[in-house]
């Protein structure tokens, strides 16, 4: 059985998350369902790093469980991060950003929710939740557009 992310640091978690872009230029956002913490914002997919595993490792687990595509980790460019310091009893977060253009099958949200594919100027008017607004900002300010 693989160890909690909280036995990487017992202050914070670090999440891999995913931008996904296709060949006609949109990105890939993931919509979170109803009952989950933030429920129905937009997000770039992604999950938890487990203590056993690197951050592109997870990345390339998480996808292959959230949306059933399959990607190898070379093809997995970093791309920033952006953190949450503690609050309300929640240990702080740090979300590792990565782009993929390369994958194998055809992105579905196989846990809930929806996925939907957008241009960087849809992205900015999505609900996300607070990082991920602070990520898509980044990554399309730097030349993530094409």
């Amino acid at each position: 059985m693989a160890e909690k992310n909280s036995d990487i640091a017992p202050g914070w978690m670090a999440v891999s998350a995913g931008a996904l872009q296709r060949a006609d230029g949109r990105w890939l956002m993931h919509r979170r369902p109803p009952d989950k913490h933030h429920g129905g914002l937009w997000e770039f997919p992604g999950g938890k790093v487990e203590a056993s595993e690197m951050p592109n490792e997870c990345l390339a687990r998480e996808l292959a469980e959230e949306l059933g595509i399959t990607l190898r980790t070379e093809d997995l460019e970093p791309a920033g991060f952006a953190e949450e310091g503690m609050a309300e009893g929640r240990r702080a977060l740090v979300i590792l950003l990565y782009t993929a253009r390369r994958w194998e099958g055809e992105p579905a949200a196989l846990e809930g929710g929806e996925v939907g594919w957008f241009t960087p100027q849809e992205i900015a008017g999505l609900a996300k939740p607070p990082l991920d607004s602070l990520l898509a900002a980044r990554l399309f300010r730097c030349g993530g557009e094409g």
